[in-house]
């Protein structure tokens, strides 16, 4: 077993993990399974073996997007720029693939502006003390516009999806390998989160910065690093979303704008509660997932599903905003 040694200042911060019941901790995967089984009493279709495999392979991708977004709001900032990274991820794939690159080079390139554009995020907010949901505004707006230059304003067809295309849709029985392989980062991530010091100091940089910085560990570097690697995970879905659609979409990032918020907020009620964390991430990603596919079996319209994503949106938020009240009532030296 691998011991964590946090700093006495940290740990006196992270004390909100799991104090709460189990039913508490894990009623956000109860609901999913609750879902499943009422839309797969009413719609037998949900689970189908097609439909499950596509519901993972989009939770799969929807995962990968907002992996670093849900450690930088771990850490008390903000992030909205990752969809419209994703976007000009996509696009620069698109544009170098129509140019006559391969996916080498093409893929490279895609995932790189994503870094580029997570480390101006992270300059701006790190170093310079910006509001980050202000810089990342004008940062994703930026992004979004060069992602429209590079098709003149609309698509860019891909001839070949190539070695992605077939990693993305190749199945070991009703299971994607990208889910498989989505699963395996995922827990990776988790171990970093709960077993590293690494994922203390981020929850803790979330309360007080200045407590991290006296541990020894540069508050700066760190949310520097966090931003890069969101910009990273966004660029590389944006690849991923190139190879799947045999196309760049200059405007694929905003219908996963409230998704992506959503699945962090709302999966911070989940084991952390009130923070967001990977596992109460992914469960909230399949709760979106299954309740797209199941009110599409049953006929919903696309407000009535955004109704009840915004609201569930607002729960997210709602839980977030006592939690933090509830720690800075706690440790007002940390506010």
């Amino acid at each position: 077993m691998t011991d964590v040694i946090v700093h006495p200042s940290v740990a006196r911060l992270d004390t909100q993990k799991p104090k709460n019941g189990l039913v508490s901790r894990y009623w956000l995967l109860a609901t999913l399974v609750f879902m499943v089984a009422v839309f797969a009493f009413l719609r037998p279709q949900l689970v189908d073996s097609s439909n499950i495999a596509t519901i993972l392979r989009s939770s799969a991708l929807t995962a990968i997007m907002i992996l670093g977004l849900t450690w930088v709001i771990a850490a008390g900032k903000i992030d909205v720029s990752f969809m419209h990274v994703a976007a000009l991820g996509n696009m620069t794939t698109a544009y170098l693939l129509a140019g006559g690159h391969g996916w080498l080079v093409a893929g490279f390139s895609g995932v790189s502006v994503g870094a580029i554009a997570g480390l101006f995020n992270g300059l701006l907010v790190a170093v310079m003390r910006l509001q980050p949901l202000i810089v990342t505004i004008a940062t994703g707006g930026i992004c979004a516009s060069i992602a429209a230059a590079l098709g003149k304003g609309t698509s860019i067809r891909i001839a070949d999806p190539g070695p992605l295309g077939d990693f993305i849709f190749t199945n070991i029985g009703p299971v994607p390998v990208i889910a498989i392989a989505v699963a395996v980062l995922y827990a990776l991530s988790w171990y970093a989160q709960e077993k590293l010091t690494f994922g203390h100091y981020i929850f803790a940089t979330a309360q007080s910065e200045a407590a991290v910085d006296q541990a020894g560990v540069s508050v700066r570097n760190l949310l520097m690093l966090l931003f890069v690697f969101s910009g990273v995970m966004s660029a590389l879905t944006g690849v991923l979303l190139a190879a799947s659609l045999s196309s760049g979409q200059p405007m694929i990032g905003s219908s996963y704008f409230i998704d992506g918020l959503t699945a962090v907020l709302l999966g911070g009620m989940m084991l952390r509660i009130g923070k967001p964390n990977v596992l109460g991430t992914t469960t909230a990603i399949l709760i979106l997932a299954v309740l797209v596919s199941g009110s599409a079996l049953l006929g919903w319209a696309d407000y009535q599903r955004q109704i009840i994503k915004g609201i569930l949106l607002l729960i997210g938020v709602t839980v977030a905003m006592r939690a933090v009240n509830g720690r800075q009532s706690q440790h007002p030296e940390a506010s």
